[in-house]
């Protein structure tokens, strides 16, 4: 068959569509990222898992948010926080440990591995200033609203 004269040659319909696949892969792999690049949310796993108790899911998303207001907030005035044998007493002193150890880094919930009414103890994964990081154990024991002790060490 011969084009006429003026037009564009007609392509095969197989072309077409694999030109249109082809830009369409281009297209999605340009939005997630490189195999060598971490994901663009890390946190969006931690967000996924289900089944937290609240306080603890406002520790959760204020770690992924770098919001130090609302992570001091999800402790009670009084709470004690525990974090690998250092004791820190009351909201005041949880913030000043957030904002110098946790703000700014990645947290991700692997799993709840207890969960019994008024305490959770989560497996996670902390890389702080988002890079690297280390398999811990964070207990949560919560009261109302707000969490009331929290213990993190280091997972085995």
């Amino acid at each position: 068959m011969s084009a006429a004269i003026g037009s564009a040659p007609r392509r095969p319909r197989r072309l077409l569509v694999a030109s249109v696949a082809a830009a369409a892969a281009l297209a999605l792999s340009a939005g997630c990222g490189g195999a060598d690049e971490p994901p663009a949310a890390a946190s969006t796993s931690a967000r996924a898992v289900s089944g937290l108790l609240p306080p603890v899911r406002a520790y959760v998303d204020a770690v992924a948010d770098e919001d130090l207001d609302a992570l001091a907030g999800a402790f009670a005035e009084d709470a004690v926080l525990i974090d690998v044998g250092r004791r820190f007493d009351g909201r005041d002193a949880i913030r000043a440990w957030a904002d110098a150890e946790v703000i700014g880094g990645t947290l991700t919930v692997s799993e709840i591995v207890e969960d019994r009414p008024g305490h959770q103890r989560l497996l996670v994964r902390f890389a702080p200033g988002g890079t690297g990081g280390f398999a811990a154990h964070y207990a949560f024991t919560v009261s109302g609203s707000a969490i009331t002790r929290a213990e993190l060490t280091y997972a085995d």
